[in-house]
């Protein structure tokens, strides 16, 4: 396990090396200059300043070595463009905890209630439950979360007052952010589950514990949940990833201090440092994901063999 756990430790960081490369190219090939409309009305010598004092007027690929080097060594993303004299790693370590525990407040209620209701469709299969349950993951995947939130906004808020509009004050705040979120997540989970319970309830094994009487708690428990819930556990990296990035959108449908305002503000005021240190984050969960979802697999099922030799 350990020797598989340092492989994919191994793979993480060609990832990570990777992805900042093509990120970082991609981001300065955004057609427009930094300074924006600024750069029309400042004499040219404060421009070039400017570009001496961020680096860019380096080459490219020297810049990039630069932004390697800092990140590596000093744990550095460097300073944003549009905010002179704040650090990014300092921005994201102050409203990155916000965006966090919304995105896990979201994706544990999603995993939870999705794995629930796919169990509850599966057992159901054909009746009213199953279709009320599959109409809702059809709505979930259709629609937006920003368009949901704006909709939960206007009902609970405005129409009947049941909930707070915008803010980050206490848990009643978190509510609505949470359903909006999670709904996408509800959705996926609930489907993929419903499909395999259903091809579980149709293995032997499950046919030969009915013959022997085993009760119905179980069965669910100890039989269906454990062998259907692997699959499952496949989506769980990219959602975690997911779930983070549709926060940023959320978070300023609410006013929530996270994350999303920064993201938003950096894109589009060409905000490299801002965007790149943004979408490190991104890529870190979602690799960092990845190699959990691997080593989970084991804990579910100990019959998974991660070394390739017995044990």
């Amino acid at each position: 396990m350990l020797k598989f756990i340092f492989k994919r430790i191994g793979y993480l960081i060609i990832t990570l090396f990777i992805v900042s490369f093509i990120n970082f190219m991609l981001i300065r090939s955004i057609p427009g200059d930094p300074l924006g409309e600024m750069a029309r009305k400042l004499p040219e010598q404060s421009k070039v300043n400017f570009y001496a004092k961020y680096g860019l007027d380096k080459p490219i690929l020297v810049q990039y070595g630069i932004f390697i080097k800092n990140l590596v060594l000093e744990g550095d993303l460097g300073e944003s463009l549009y905010y002179p004299g704040r650090k990014v790693s300092d921005i994201i370590k102050k409203f990155a905890p916000t965006s966090g525990r919304l995105g896990l407040q979201a994706l544990t209620f999603g995993v939870l209630v999705g794995i629930l209701m796919g169990i509850i469709a599966a057992l159901n299969r054909g009746k009213w439950p199953d279709y009320l349950i599959m109409f809702i993951a059809i709505l979930g995947i259709s629609v937006p979360s920003f368009i949901l939130a704006s909709l939960l906004q206007y009902f609970f808020t405005v129409k009947w007052k049941m909930f707070p509009p915008v803010g980050w004050k206490g848990f009643k705040y978190t509510v609505l952010p949470t359903l909006a979120l999670s709904f996408g997540s509800i959705a996926v989970y609930a489907r993929y589950m419903r499909a395999n319970c259903l091809d579980v309830l149709g293995q032997d094994f499950m046919l030969t514990a009915k013959a022997k009487g085993v009760s119905k708690l179980s069965l669910i428990f100890k039989h269906l949940l454990r062998n259907a819930l692997l699959p499952v556990i496949t989506i769980l990296a990219p959602q975690i990833a997911g779930v983070f990035v549709g926060a940023f959108v959320v978070e300023n449908i609410f006013s929530i201090p996270g994350l999303g305002k920064y993201l938003i503000i950096s894109i589009t005021n060409r905000d490299y440092t801002m965007i790149m240190g943004q979408t490190m984050l991104v890529t870190f969960l979602f690799v960092v994901s990845l190699v959990a979802v691997d080593i989970l697999y084991g804990i579910v099922d100990p019959r998974i063999r991660v070394g390739g030799g017995k044990k």
